[in-house]
């Protein structure tokens, strides 16, 4: 009698490659590759079935440190080898791997059309405000003022927000995670995995080199509990080191406002309940910055609909259920064509 005998489980160290890991020593990369394979770990991902696709950049090199499938492709193109790489195989889990020039610069419409088309596929941004691998220029998420070898009198550009481009470009689910928060980030990759469809999530990453301590105003040990709220379905917005701060709407207009409970007669009935599938409040959300308001970490926005992939797999069967015999010649000289005499 034969005994079916159930697979080893895989551990964190099975989705760790024999490459020698090559990040500036101290580089927020190396906490957002281990959050990475612990979450590979988690849900068991099959390694044969699971590809890493990256662009240009430092956070490119990431498919070279897991033990799955992976493609450096070219400067900004990720978005569009992985959509054809899904519709080519849509049995595949894609995982996008891109930094904030590689995304919202020379890849910024490619980003734009896998978000909108919602193609069924992890699309993870490592914001570091800053261009490392090619020696620190100031990047499309750089603050204004932001000094660096192309902008050596400060950056006059105002900034793109990742997470409100991504919502306004249709995007379905939209999260933040921290490069340093170890047990809170590979729990939004798994959010965002369980999503069907495109997910986003924007990672705030240091670059000990060229950009070091550009999110210290929020992620610091010291003032992290008040500058940053971590948002939770169901649950009311409150954040602070007393927790008794929170958000609410201003009266009679759509805005939020930072409010102390028990103070002015605020109660917590009055703080706001985080809904995920609200896009507008994601949207308030996104847009909040320290110092008048904490950064909002976790699923902003979750909002499932019909993945790209599986529109264009009905759109075939449908074609060849009402063509069953096509003839070739007959397709060659349908539609436009040209007679010449």
């Amino acid at each position: 009698m034969n005994i079916a005998t159930p697979p080893e489980k895989l551990s964190v160290k099975d989705y760790a490659s024999d490459q020698e890991v090559r990040w500036c020593p101290g580089c927020g990369d190396y906490a957002i590759v281990r959050a990475m394979q612990k979450t590979m770990a988690d849900i068991q991902a099959p390694p044969e079935k699971t590809v890493f696709i990256s662009g240009i950049g430092c956070a490119a090199r990431f498919p070279y440190y897991m033990a799955t499938f992976g493609f450096h492709t070219i400067h900004g193109r990720a978005a569009s080898v992985a959509t054809g790489t899904k519709l080519a195989n849509p049995d595949l889990d894609i995982w996008v791997i891109s930094g904030d020039g590689d995304s919202l610069s020379i890849g910024g419409n490619h980003l734009m059309h896998v978000l909108r088309r919602n193609v069924n596929l992890q699309y993870i941004l490592f914001n570091n405000e800053i261009y490392g691998l090619t020696k620190g220029q100031y990047s499309p998420t750089s603050k204004v003022g932001t000094k660096s070898p192309s902008t050596p009198l400060g950056s006059l550009d105002k900034p793109v927000s990742a997470a409100l481009y991504a919502l306004g470009c249709g995007a379905r689910f939209v999260a933040r995670g921290i490069d340093a928060q170890a047990k809170h980030l590979p729990e939004v990759f798994k959010r965002a995995h369980e999503h069907k469809g495109a997910s986003f999530v924007e990672v705030f990453q240091n670059c000990i080199v060229y950009n070091d301590g550009v999110y210290d105003h929020f992620t610091a040990k010291n003032v992290a509990a008040d500058k940053q709220i971590q948002v939770q379905h169901g649950l009311p917005l409150i954040f602070g080191s007393d927790a008794n701060k929170g958000l609410r709407l201003k009266p009679g207009k759509i805005e939020l406002d930072v409010v102390t409970i028990n103070e002015d007669g605020v109660t917590e009935a009055d703080i706001l309940v985080h809904d995920e599938t609200n896009k507008v409040l994601a949207t308030l959300l996104a847009q909040m910055e320290a110092p008048n308001f904490p950064v909002a970490i976790g699923v902003l926005f979750c909002d499932p609909a019909e993945t790209y992939e599986t529109a264009v797999n009905d759109q075939l069967e449908s074609q060849k259920r009402q063509n069953q015999n096509p003839s070739v010649n007959e397709l060659i000289r349908s539609g436009a064509t040209w007679t010449v005499d």
